[in-house]
């Protein structure tokens, strides 16, 4: 039978005190990364949707209520047109889970050629 000297007692425990926040801590991170990197893709879905809609000659708000269903909560469009290219930008704040950890700014860029001369100038018309 083994014995333990005094020191040892009671070592795991302070050990697991220790290690058991950093891996809260760490679990928390990478769950932020994840909704992070899943507001961004949101945001990629949403600039094309928009970007092709206004290409094809689709209104404004034809185009932005197809692209919002795919966006992040609470985000924000801006559409520009320069001759028959088409940019759509989608911005939008990824909260952090548990709002322990700042929120992050994730936006997406998204362009397109007009296939009409109708889209080309952005009347409105669908065509």
């Amino acid at each position: 039978m083994t014995t333990r000297r005094g020191s040892e007692v009671g070592m795991v425990t302070a050990e697991i005190a220790v290690a058991l926040p950093a891996l809260v801590a760490l679990l928390a991170a990478a769950l932020t990364a994840i909704s992070v990197v899943g507001a961004q893709l949101r945001c990629v879905d949403a600039a094309c949707e928009v970007a092709r809609a206004l290409a094809r000659g689709e209104s404004a708000d034809y185009a932005l209520s197809l692209g919002r269903p795919d966006a992040p909560p609470g985000a924000s469009f801006d559409t520009t047109r320069n001759g028959g290219r088409i940019t759509v930008r989608v911005s939008a704040r990824a909260r952090a889970l548990g709002g322990l950890l700042p929120a992050f700014s994730v936006s997406a860029t998204a362009v397109a050629l007009a296939e009409t001369a109708d889209a080309a100038v952005g009347d409105g018309r669908s065509p």
